[in-house]
C-alpha cells in the first residue's frame, strides 16, 4: 500500500524553476506543504501567489554557509516540522576539459557537493529525532556512467551517488529513507550550454525528458511503503543508449 502523502511538509532546494518546481507542484498536488528554498527572492514571490499558502517561500543562498545555517531553524518556524527533503539545487557544465574555465567549475562543484551535502547534514538531527524522513537528492545518469561531454559535472554526480549510498545506510537505523532521483538529459536551463545544434538534434529524436516526468518519479519514490527505499531511481529518453 502507498504512502498517504497528505499533511506532510517537505522542503525542495532550487526550487523556484526546473526540476525543484516540477516537484514542488507535484508534491503541492498530494497534500504536502512545500517550502520553496532558493537564493532567487523575486521568483519565490511570484510562485508563492501562484501556487497558494501551501507553498512556503524562504530565500536561502546555499553557497553560503551562514545562509545555510538559518534554513533549518527557518523550516521548523514555519511549518513546525520538516518530513521530506529533497537536495535538488545544482548546476551544470558540459565541454571539452582543455577549454573549460576552473573558476566556473569550482563555483558549480560547490553548489553540486558541498552545499548539497551541508544543507543535508542540517536537516539530519530533526529527522532524526523524530525517527522518521525521506531525503531525496538530484543526481544524474551522469553519477552513474560516465558521460564523456560533461567530466566535471559528471564528477560532481559520481561524489552524489557515493554520499546517497553512504549516508542511506547510516540513517535507515533511525527511520530515515535516503534515495537518488537520476535523471538523463532534461529540459531546464541547466542544459543552456549545449550548442543549438546538439539540442535540437536531441529535441528531434527525443532525447530529453520533461521535468514534470522527473518530479512523478520522486512522487512515485516518496509513497512507496515505509518499509521500501528507492535507493536509486534512473529515468531516461527512450532513446537515449547510456
Amino acid at each position: 500500500m502507498k504512502q498517504d502523502l497528505s499533511g506532510k511538509v517537505a522542503a525542495i532546494t532550487g526550487a523556484a524553476s526546473g526540476i525543484g518546481l516540477a516537484c514542488a507542484k507535484e508534491l503541492l498536488d498530494a497534500g504536502v506543504r512545500v517550502v520553496l528554498v532558493d537564493r532567487d527572492e523575486a521568483a519565490l514571490k511570484s510562485l508563492q501567489a501562484e501556487l497558494g499558502a501551501n507553498a512556503i517561500p524562504l530565500v536561502i543562498d546555499l553557497t553560503s554557509p551562514a545562509s545555510v545555517a538559518t534554513m533549518m531553524p527557518q523550516i521548523l518556524e514555519k511549518t513546525g516540522q520538516l518530513d521530506i527533503f529533497h537536495a535538488n539545487a545544482g548546476s551544470y557544465i558540459g565541454g571539452q576539459i582543455i577549454d573549460g574555465d576552473p573558476d566556473a567549475w569550482d563555483r558549480m562543484l560547490n553548489l553540486n557537493i558541498n552545499a548539497m551535502f551541508r544543507s543535508v547534514h542540517a536537516v539530519l538531527p530533526h529527522m532524526v529525532e523524530r525517527k522518521t524522513g525521506d531525503i531525496i537528492m538530484t543526481s544524474s545518469i551522469a553519477g552513474l556512467v560516465p558521460v564523456v561531454w560533461e567530466p566535471i559535472y559528471t564528477a560532481s554526480k559520481h561524489a552524489v551517488q557515493a554520499f546517497v549510498h553512504t549516508v542511506r545506510r547510516q540513517v535507515a537505523k533511525h527511520g530515515l529513507r535516503v534515495g537518488a532521483v537520476a535523471p538523463g538529459p532534461v529540459v531546464t536551463a541547466l542544459i543552456k550550454d549545449w550548442p543549438k545544434a546538439k539540442l535540437d538534434e536531441e529535441m528531434a529524436a527525443g532525447g530529453l525528458i520533461e521535468a514534470k516526468e522527473v518530479a512523478e518519479a520522486v512522487l512515485f519514490m516518496l509513497t512507496r511503503p515505509r518499509n521500501v527505499t528507492i535507493r536509486d531511481l534512473v529515468i531516461l529518453p527512450q532513446s537515449n543508449d547510456l
